[in-house]
């Protein structure tokens, strides 16, 4: 007999499984907000240092953290199977990829600090955010196991301590940055290096939280972590790695296009990038409630697909692009009709707020798209396609939308309005592509189990 999914009991379970994974990422957000607040006080070179630091920080980290991505395919559809074993197998490929990946990332990090003289940044600026990211490096194995026990869990449904261990390390990492930033408790005023120190501590606690978590998740069902350690196993590092990597590469793509949006705002005139940046800040924050969702979506699809369940796979699909879609369709009603006082909560500026308002507008126009793409992109990823994601952010951002915007900004003299126009019209195309792409693959699943179904 077929499976019956009655929605509301699946939308239910969908809103319990994103919620909590929606606060992990606002709190990962979070924490390079604290770092720029704190430092605030010592002036603007030490934000300056703290924001180009993390810009060529996270290019190399987040290749590593998309690496892991792939564990949300696999887990989830070992444990929609019932197949706990091979979870806790490809937690511990995931460790050793993490391993693996650490060095390349801190060599490749470590070069782009040696070179940041080059940048023809002002010389101020080159001392503080060299000892800035040099100290971030310290962090990265921490960053990259965290990522694999939160991946791990997730796809087990433990997803509520993500959220308490997000918290704990905000709170360490605000009072490590009082302390060391301003030399506070008999210890030594360390600046901008105190708080790259606070946030390494912060990741280390994180990795060491989750993976405590996960010793314990599994000693309760009588099979502890670390006795039963699995070996590394090159096939099943390969697959891993099949569905990380173009997972890693989408997510470079993506924010290295709105990092060269950034670029060519600043080519424009200080007003255009004040204006740019603050709009740009919304609209990631706001992004952050379907990422969540996004991430939730690969799990519960992962789950029916493991279970056999290609139709509550779509069901969960569906619920989720409508959550995402819903959510970020409120986003659009804020950005259009309040765009003054959102200015006016970081600036009284008059220009800027009269590049600013239009760019709400602009941004209004892709919000729902922006939401649908990343959660058909989750939805696929449960499915174990990570590869069209990767393709639709190559062609829409790199061979559609960075250039028109460059094009309109330059050629047609639009300015920063021109760069948007191309982002917009690059988060539309991507949305369509992966929404199609969803929608074929789904098909083709429903398709190829309807004789089993028919059968029973």
């Amino acid at each position: 007999m077929a499976q019956t999914h009655p929605w509301r009991s699946e939308l239910l379970s969908m809103m319990k499984l994103a919620w909590p994974v929606v606060l992990a990422e606002l709190g990962w957000m979070l924490q390079g907000v604290v770092d720029v607040i704190m430092v605030g006080r010592l002036g603007p070179v030490a934000i300056g240092a703290v924001a180009l630091g993390n810009a060529l920080y996270y290019a190399p980290s987040l290749f590593g953290l998309g690496l892991m991505l792939g564990l949300d395919t696999v887990i989830a559809h070992a444990y929609g199977r019932g197949d706990h074993e091979a979870c806790h197998r490809w937690l511990a490929q995931g460790v050793y990829v993490a391993l693996i990946a650490t060095l390349p990332l801190m060599l490749i990090t470590f070069g782009l600090s040696a070179v940041i003289p080059h940048f023809g940044v002002a010389t101020e600026l080159i001392h503080p955010t060299r000892t800035y990211i040099d100290i971030l490096l310290l962090g990265t194995l921490p960053l990259l196991l965290y990522a694999a026990s939160r991946r791990y869990l997730q796809s087990v449904g433990q997803v509520r301590v993500i959220t308490i261990t997000f918290v704990g390390a905000n709170l360490l990492n605000w009072g490590g940055n009082y302390v060391l930033i301003n030399g506070k408790l008999g210890l030594p005023a360390l600046g901008v290096g105190g708080s790259a120190i606070s946030t390494v501590l912060s990741r280390c606690l994180m990795a060491l939280t989750l993976f405590a978590f996960a010793w314990r998740y599994e000693k309760q069902r009588g099979h502890p972590l670390f006795e039963h350690w699995a070996r590394p196993v090159l096939r099943e590092m390969r697959e891993l790695l099949k569905l990380g990597l173009p997972a890693a590469t989408q997510l470079v793509l993506e924010i290295g296009a709105f990092a060269v949006a950034t670029v060519l705002a600043g080519k424009i005139s200080p007003t255009a990038l004040a204006a740019h940046q603050i709009v740009l800040n919304y609209a990631a924050l706001a992004f952050m409630v379907p990422l969540g969702i996004s991430a939730a979506a690969a799990i519960a699809v992962g789950h029916a697909l493991g279970a056999g369940d290609p139709k509550g796979a779509r069901l969960r699909a569906l619920l989720a692009l409508g959550l995402g879609a819903g959510f970020m369709l409120c986003v659009t009603v804020l950005f259009f009709a309040v765009p003054k006082y959102l200015i006016a909560l970081y600036t009284h500026d008059s220009a800027v707020t009269a590049i600013g308002v239009p760019l709400f507008a602009l941004a209004s126009l892709f919000a729902v798209f922006d939401g649908v793409q990343i959660v058909a992109s989750g939805a696929l990823r449960g499915m174990g396609e990570t590869r069209i994601s990767m393709w639709a952010n190559l062609i829409g951002y790199w061979a559609i939308g960075v250039p028109l915007g460059a094009v309109l900004c330059f050629v047609f003299h639009m300015g920063i309005f021109g760069v948007w126009i191309g982002l917009a019209t690059a988060l539309i195309l991507i949305s369509f592509a992966l929404f199609a792409a969803w929608r074929k693959k789904s098909g083709a699943l429903l398709h190829a189990s309807s004789p089993a179904i028919a059968s029973h």
